[in-house]
């Protein structure tokens, strides 16, 4: 059980409001973010010497819905199991039963999420979209063929993180994703709706419903605007998708080339490209592997 230690760190100037039970890791009181399920803590990692984000998750908030608790586990057992360099690392996971909180420790990228790094950033060269785009790629083709295969289901910039002094993304938050059978076929409803493919909504869908979202992610990337933020509710946006009009935010992507290979991303499953062959597309073509790590 995590122990409250408020002096722990006094000798270092700022003291720690927790930590986990190894004492390897200690919880700072500022919040680097905070959603429907989870807080995110800043941490420190006194082992490494590095920062680290401390998430947790107050079960007792969800006493009565024992199918997302038994989700919450699995996400975190699924986290610790995956080790690519283009999703966020998570180091230790432990549940806190006196105090009903589940915490796992995951690695901290210097510049947050994408969203908000774009709107930090509004001159950004195709160049750099194009390298951020092929790295989160890179990311779901590991996801996509690992096995079993694991399909995010809300991928959208908020939960892709940038490391901006070396250029590099990073896929997070796996809160939402499935593993499938030999079939990669899943049927529940989850995600964040401007970014869910229509076959999403008929809960009857493979892992090509990320390369939907990505599509809705290189858009965002591309005009700094999320999708259809010219519906004000869930239902327009519901009927807008599985109708198959397109967010207005497309008619600002001046580029063709851009705009063609969007459109490729979010066009009908049977005809979507998977991340694999996406990668190997002109549109990719002056952009190596070497350089999408490289300083943008």
């Amino acid at each position: 059980m995590p122990t409250a230690m408020p002096n722990s760190s006094d000798r270092d100037g700022e003291p720690f409001v927790e930590v986990d039970p190894s004492g390897r890791f200690g919880r700072y009181d500022d919040l680097l973010g905070c959603g429907a399920v989870k807080k995110v803590y800043r941490a420190f990692d006194q082992e490494e010497g590095i920062e680290v984000a401390w998430n947790q998750v107050q079960l007792r908030n969800f006493i009565e819905d024992p199918v997302l608790i038994k989700r919450l586990h699995s996400e975190v057992d699924l986290l610790r199991s995956l080790k690519n360099k283009y999703i966020i690392v998570c180091y230790s996971v432990w549940l806190d039963d006196e105090n009903g909180k589940l915490n796992f420790i995951t690695e901290v990228c210097t510049s947050g999420n994408l969203r908000n790094y774009r709107v930090k950033h509004r001159h950004v060269s195709l160049k750099a979209l194009k390298k951020w785009s092929k790295q989160v790629l890179e990311g779901l083709v590991y996801l996509h063929t690992h096995d079993p295969c694991i399909i995010h289901r809300d991928l959208n910039c908020s939960n892709i993180f940038v490391n901006g002094n070396i250029g590099q993304v990073k896929i997070g938050d796996l809160g939402f994703a499935t593993i499938t059978g030999k079939n990669h076929v899943a049927h529940s409803l989850l995600g964040t709706p401007e970014f869910m493919a229509p076959e999403l909504y008929e809960e009857d869908y493979t892992e090509l419903v990320d390369i939907y979202s990505f599509g809705m992610c290189l858009l965002e990337m591309v005009t700094a605007e999320i999708p259809y933020s010219e519906c004000n509710s869930i239902a327009k946006i519901y009927k807008k998708v599985t109708t198959g009009v397109k967010p207005q935010a497309m008619n600002k992507v001046t580029d063709s080339e851009v705009k063609a290979f969007i459109e490729k991303c979010i066009g009908e499953p049977n005809a979507r490209p998977s991340a694999s062959e996406l990668l190997t597309d002109p549109f990719f073509s002056e952009v190596t592997v070497d350089e999408a790590e490289s300083n943008v």
